[in-house]
């Protein structure tokens, strides 16, 4: 039984350096959580292959997802396009990579657009303004049919969102602004086949902004979804494994806007072998208890055993309950989201 929120974490207000000067250890004034993206990753420095930035989008458009990822993990850059069609199973997109320093992200998220037109890639994410942004692409499928999408995800005015720095130590912290329940609407294009994102039900924008230095090998759980209850946006956000022990989380969720911040630890319950079987993410505190009923499995691996990643990214619907800090209750069904667990060696 929920008896009462408020996170321990520090709020911050105003804008922040992520790292001391020339690039250093992290700030001490940067630990914390903020409403909106505050922090400027002035990464510059630190040992070489350890500093990673990038964005990722995810559009959830009821009978099509939509991703895309533009990053700099400091050896290499990479950029991806994906979709799927959960329904049938049917998915595609294409993914490219480039040298260190080829693909460069701003040190304030949102404020520079991500451009690249490579090996038959071409992918935009436009810098935000007070609408919000762009996400376009082109591509070419395996089978050789043409891909693209052009999707605008807006923000709406006064929209909160999860900002973080998890510190795992002074020279090893990262700060992440995740950002969910923001609308969209466009299409996606592969061959003869065009979906609707937005039109005729809702569709959600989902943003995962990180900026740090890494150490060398980690595993993750994220989890995010938006959707309506009765009349309420409702939007969820929350983490596991990477942030325990920092004294930090990724926690949290709206209604209608406005973020209830979670410092606790979440248990979540789950079975890699099974990623298809229902996901229960709960709070000892009792402000949430979800579960994710999977439809789609997003599993890859790349790399080998000394550099690499291997994840399960499953898709489906949220029910369950929230209790915000005011001890208002909304409960849920059927909101659209994924979960993932990430094994990176990197």
């Amino acid at each position: 039984m929920w008896n009462g929120g408020v996170t321990h974490e520090p709020e911050l207000t105003e804008p922040v350096d992520l790292c001391l000067p020339d690039g250093g250890p992290l700030n001490p004034a940067a630990r914390g959580w903020s409403r909106h993206p505050l922090h400027r990753a002035n990464l510059d420095g630190g040992d070489p292959g350890r500093n990673k930035r990038w964005d990722y989008w995810a559009v959830l458009g009821g009978d099509v997802v939509v991703s895309c990822v533009y990053a700099d993990i400091d050896v290499l850059g990479l950029a991806d396009v994906w979709w799927a069609e959960p329904a049938t199973g049917r998915s595609g997109g294409a993914g490219i990579l480039a040298g260190p320093g080829m693909l460069r992200l701003p040190q304030r998220c949102g404020t520079a657009d991500l451009e690249v037109d490579h090996d038959g890639l071409a992918l935009r994410i436009a810098a935000e303004n007070a609408e919000g942004t762009r996400l376009s692409a082109s591509w070419t499928e395996a089978d050789g049919r043409p891909g693209s999408f052009d999707i605008r995800v807006a923000r709406p005015e006064g929209l909160e969102s999860v900002n973080v720095v998890v510190p795992w130590s002074d020279d090893t912290f990262n700060f992440t602004s995740k950002q969910v329940a923001r609308p969209a609407v466009g299409h996606l294009r592969v061959g003869d086949d065009e979906f609707a994102i937005g039109a005729g039900s809702d569709a959600w924008g989902v943003l995962d902004v990180g900026r740090g230095r890494w150490p060398s090998s980690l595993t993750w759980n994220w989890g995010a979804g938006s959707g309506r209850a009765d009349g309420t946006v409702v939007g969820l956000q929350f983490g596991a494994r990477w942030t325990e022990g920092t004294g930090a989380t990724e926690n949290g969720f709206l209604l209608d806007g406005r973020l209830t911040k979670l410092g606790r630890e979440l248990t979540w319950s789950y079975e890699w072998e099974d990623p298809t079987a229902p996901w229960s993410i709960e709070d000892p505190g009792g402000q949430l208890s979800v579960v994710l009923t999977p439809v789609h499995d997003k599993y890859t691996r790349t790399g080998g055993d000394d550099l690499g990643s291997e994840v399960h990214q499953v898709f489906g619907t949220y029910a369950g309950r929230v209790t915000d800090d005011d001890g208002r209750t909304v409960e849920f069904r059927g909101i659209p989201g994924f979960a993932e667990e990430a094994r990176q060696r990197w």
